[in-house]
């Protein structure tokens, strides 16, 4: 295998860099502002506008797997023997959100096949709240509308990265955004931070080889939260390291809109935001359903009915001093549902579609 020239190094090495750069000045700029997650989605709207406007913008795959570990470890860092004292609501909780996600996928679906006149197939991927590849890769092997799926998917994701710390603000649900602070430095935490660091890897990329979801995530954060909430371990992660994360994964976020042309965003605008709306509908009312039945935080079970991507939602999670295992574990029982559930609904979807097509015989005209 022929390695990559030195001119394409520098190419990739600028186009990343650029990138980063971009992230970085629209994260800071919303994030000064004390804007709920402001860190993350200024940096989702400058660099999905960069990427629109025509920009070369990449984030590679190894980065954006090394910032999924970063911020499990965040998140399990969070964690305190006193976070797992609810943990007996979840049970109920979760089960409301797996009927919630049926519902989306199933109104999603209608929505696009009734009022945009999309085949059968590629709705209801384009509205699956599942993880963006593995719902490609299953639209690729049946012959779905793979760029449909990837701009409704994507655009959900964005809105509700961007949009909904902002309405929960604007509810009172939420306060502004507060700066994490990691207590002072010594040799005795970097110690700790190199245990915590290397032990969460080690189990992100163990996860992650055995195709557990969203392994390389909850690895690190099953870790870091086993190391901190049992009392073995106390090193918060620094508040600016919090914060890179969050404008790196904007990065990534925002990079999806590379080599996309405005109209065929266009093309399919209407189509997200439909969608979209329906979801958010859908998850809102199962949500205030069961905030009406148990003491719960709102701001949590609304972050974790949300059916965007889960690095985003445990991230805004992070970012807005939520229950991150609580909100973790209903997103993790999403991916399980979606992932179990999603081959089985669309074999069922080509056999239906095998019926209504197949061609009746004609009949033997009628002899005495």
């Amino acid at each position: 295998m022929l390695s990559p020239s030195p001119s394409n190094q520098r190419s990739t090495f600028g186009r990343v860099a650029e990138t980063l750069a971009i992230a970085a000045t629209g994260g800071t700029a919303v994030g000064l502002t004390g804007i709920p997650a402001g860190w993350l989605s200024g940096s989702i709207i400058t660099v999905a506008v960069a990427s629109l406007a025509g920009r070369p913008l990449l984030m590679p795959t190894r980065l954006t797997q090394a910032i999924y570990v970063l911020i499990g470890i965040s998140l399990g860092g969070v964690v305190t023997p006193q976070t797992l004292h609810g943990i007996a609501t979840y049970p109920l909780s979760i089960a409301v959100l797996v009927v919630a996600m049926a519902f989306i996928s199933f109104a999603g679906a209608t929505y696009l096949r009734r009022v945009h006149g999309w085949d059968q197939n590629s709705a209801y991927l384009a509205s699956a709240p599942g993880d963006l590849s593995q719902v490609i890769a299953l639209g690729a092997e049946i012959g779905a509308d793979l760029r449909a799926i990837a701009i409704v998917q994507t655009m959900r994701v964005v809105i509700i990265a961007v949009g909904l710390p902002s309405g929960l603000a604007l509810l009172g649900l939420v306060g502004p955004s507060v700066r994490r602070v990691g207590g002072p430095f010594s040799v005795d935490l970097l110690g700790k931070l190199a245990v915590l660091v290397v032990a969460s890897a080690l189990a992100a990329v163990l996860a992650y080889r055995t195709r557990f979801p969203g392994g390389l995530l909850f690895g690190a954060m099953l870790t870091s939260a086993a190391l901190h909430g049992g009392g073995w371990i106390h090193a918060v992660t620094p508040w600016w390291v919090a914060n890179a994360a969050m404008v790196a994964l904007g990065a990534v976020s925002g990079s999806r809109f590379a080599n996309m042309s405005l109209a065929l965003l266009a093309k399919y605008i209407l189509a997200a935001f439909g969608s979209f709306a329906v979801a958010v509908l859908i998850s809102s009312l199962f949500a205030a359903g069961l905030i009406g039945m148990l003491s719960l935080r709102a701001a949590d079970v609304l972050i974790a009915f949300a059916p965007g991507s889960v690095d985003a939602m445990m991230l805004l999670a992070l970012a807005l001093n939520l229950d991150p295992v609580y909100v973790g574990a209903h997103h993790l029982a999403r991916i399980f549902f979606v992932s179990l559930s999603m081959p089985f609904v669309l074999r069922l979807s080509k056999r239906q579609e095998k019926l209504r097509g197949a061609v009746v015989p004609p009949q033997a005209p009628f002899q005495d």
